[in-house]
């Protein structure tokens, strides 16, 4: 009995967890739709990380808040629309992951991430942003970035 009550008790804690985490990132999205800097790079980790949909793009936050903050200024970020999103806690409560359909002006992407709570706070400690590419048209939209994707490769090679 007392094995079952604990389960229900971790139950609902992480179902309170997932609404949190769900508004969060609700409360994400809309800080950069309304250029809202502070907001939205309060919720990113200090050492979080923001992989956007260029293979150049791995942002540690400084170098994404350097590269996001004209954006802010000029009162126009970037707008997210969630279509689906699904969000898992682990038994700690203390981490979470969350995958998302979302309307974009790239049309439909995927967005990924993972949360970790710091000082009893969720904080976006990793976030990858996706375009997503209907499985009969990969042939073609590979053909159209091969040769950028080869000289990117080739650049890092020299590296």
């Amino acid at each position: 009995m007392l094995t079952l009550m604990l389960f229900a008790g971790q139950l609902i804690a992480q179902e309170d967890s997932r609404k949190e985490l769900n508004e969060l990132i609700n409360e994400w999205h809309k800080a950069a739709s309304e250029a809202n800097y502070e907001t939205y790079f309060g919720i990113l980790a200090e050492d979080g990380v923001f992989i956007g949909t260029d293979a150049s793009e791995n942002w540690q936050n400084e170098d994404f808040r350097a590269f996001s903050k004209p954006y802010f200024d000029r009162g126009k970020a970037w707008s997210f629309k969630t279509i689906e999103r699904n969000i898992y806690v682990d038994k700690s409560g203390n981490l979470a992951w969350f995958d998302e359909l979302l309307d974009t002006r790239m049309e439909i992407c995927r967005g990924s991430g993972v949360l970790s709570k710091e000082n009893g706070k969720w904080r976006i400690k990793h976030y990858v942003l996706s375009i997503t590419i209907p499985n009969e048209d990969v042939d073609r939209v590979s053909e159209m970035k091969k040769e950028k994707d080869s000289l990117f490769i080739q650049n890092k090679k020299l590296r």
